[in-house]
């Protein structure tokens, strides 16, 4: 068993780091909102830290799941971030969904201080997390990589390293692009069965052994045809991932004409108050606009 640090309590982050107690790693928990971390305390043992840099102090391995590029940068680095107070052997394993850009840049830095850094975002959404059931996407040196997925098998069914630095991040990218048009599809799909007046929910039976099904039709249909969008991973961030995945195919010249206007529809989603909401809320785009 490791000596741990998570840095970062979200809806994501509490439920892996719980895991990780439940396993039997030694853990210390930073969250900015330090009541969160006392009450991860009380639930499940382990130790809370005032800074990331007093987390991350003696641990074999620091996890972070936190919101976005800036996030990610403030406990990282500084006086008080954790690269500062890491000893060298120790691995950063970064379960955010962050640019690949800042990847690299924290893997530089990270290596200069003789410390391992793999980039690690997640699928699997709230529910994945709970449940212990994430997959894991990595990047980075493949040593690191062989050192963290023992720790990283605590909250995941499936982790694979991808490649080099950054290209866990990449196939993060890939993940979010696939299922932008995917759920904008289901939207379509579920929106026309209801206008042209037969039963969604038969449809979905007969549909969705076949060619159309995928995860977001069995998860995810009863919730759309009953309006109610409080059941995944939000808008916002969804939309924070496709500015990542539509600037990385600008830099790379990739196409993403799907994306690009699935991501405006999420726009107008948010226009409407829905930023909260999860991800397949696209109906109620169409049903709003048409």
């Amino acid at each position: 068993m490791a000596k741990c640090a998570f840095l970062g309590l979200g809806v994501m982050g509490y439920p892996m780091a719980g895991h990780m107690a439940a396993a039997g790693h030694e853990v210390t928990v930073y969250n900015r909102t330090a009541a969160k971390a006392e009450k991860w305390v009380a639930e499940h043992g382990g130790k809370m830290a005032p800074t990331p840099r007093e987390a991350a102090e003696g641990a074999e391995f620091v996890m972070a799941c936190v919101g976005n590029d800036d996030d990610l940068r403030a406990v990282c680095l500084g006086a008080s971030g954790a690269f500062s107070g890491m000893t060298e052997s120790a691995i950063f394993v970064d379960h955010t969904t962050v640019s690949s850009m800042v990847t690299q840049e924290l893997y530089a830095v990270a290596k200069k201080n003789g410390v391992g850094f793999v980039d690690a975002p997640v699928s699997g959404g709230q529910a994945g997390a709970e449940n212990g059931q994430l997959v894991v996407m990595c990047g980075g040196d493949a040593p690191d990589y062989a050192m963290a997925e023992p720790v990283i098998d605590a909250y995941a069914k499936l982790c694979k390293r991808i490649g080099d630095s950054g290209a866990g991040q990449k196939c993060k990218m890939v993940n979010q692009i696939c299922i932008a048009g995917l759920v904008q599809g289901l939207s379509e799909g579920l929106a026309f069965a209801e206008k042209a007046g037969i039963d969604g929910r038969a449809v979905v039976e007969v549909i969705g052994g076949g060619a159309a099904g995928s995860w977001q039709m069995v998860n995810r249909y009863e919730t759309m045809l009953d309006d109610k969008f409080e059941h995944g991973f939000a808008v916002d961030w969804m939309r924070k991932d496709l500015a990542i995945c539509l600037a990385t195919a600008e830099e790379t010249g990739a196409a993403l004409p799907v994306t690009a206007l699935v991501d405006q529809f999420y726009k107008d989603v948010q226009a409407m108050g829905g930023g909260r909401w999860d991800t397949s809320s696209l109906i109620k785009r169409l049903k709003s606009f048409g």
